[in-house]
């Protein structure tokens, strides 16, 4: 399942996301993912939860990112959960490349049974209807 937390920047996306954590922390058996952008949430994110920079990795392009995930997926099959934080700084902005994207993880998401949650900077109205065919708003 893919879930996605939208808004404009500045709106709560990221306190969202590591309530979020905490949650599924609690409640998984298995691993918990938080990707991010750049350090920033080192000491909001408790340490049961494995924190990854993708700058440490070099990650330069949405089918990269995608790789990077699958890696994640096929190195550890007890991950539950991957959170994404800043997921448009991550693979560009471009509306195309992230429906694409998406797609892409829902395939993932259903071989591997790892739940995805991203952050998007966006208004909803400013992404493509079918993105919310493939993903659950987060409220």
């Amino acid at each position: 399942m893919i879930s996605i937390i939208v808004g404009s920047k500045g709106n709560g996306k990221t306190k969202k996301l590591i309530t979020m954590v905490d949650e599924a922390v609690k409640s998984s058996l298995g691993n918990i993912v938080v990707i991010e952008k750049k350090p920033n949430l080192g000491t909001n994110i408790t340490t049961k939860a494995r924190l990854v920079n993708t700058d440490e990795y070099d990650i330069k392009s949405v089918n990269g990112f995608y790789g990077f995930l699958a890696g994640v997926c096929a190195g550890n099959y007890d991950v539950t959960h991957i959170f994404v934080d800043a997921t448009l700084r991550i693979i560009g902005r471009d509306n195309d490349d992230l429906l694409m994207f998406l797609k892409r993880v829902d395939g993932l998401s259903k071989e591997s049974n790892a739940d995805f949650i991203f952050t998007i900077s966006e208004d909803k109205e400013n992404l493509p209807a079918e993105i919310f065919e493939i993903c659950k708003p987060v409220d």
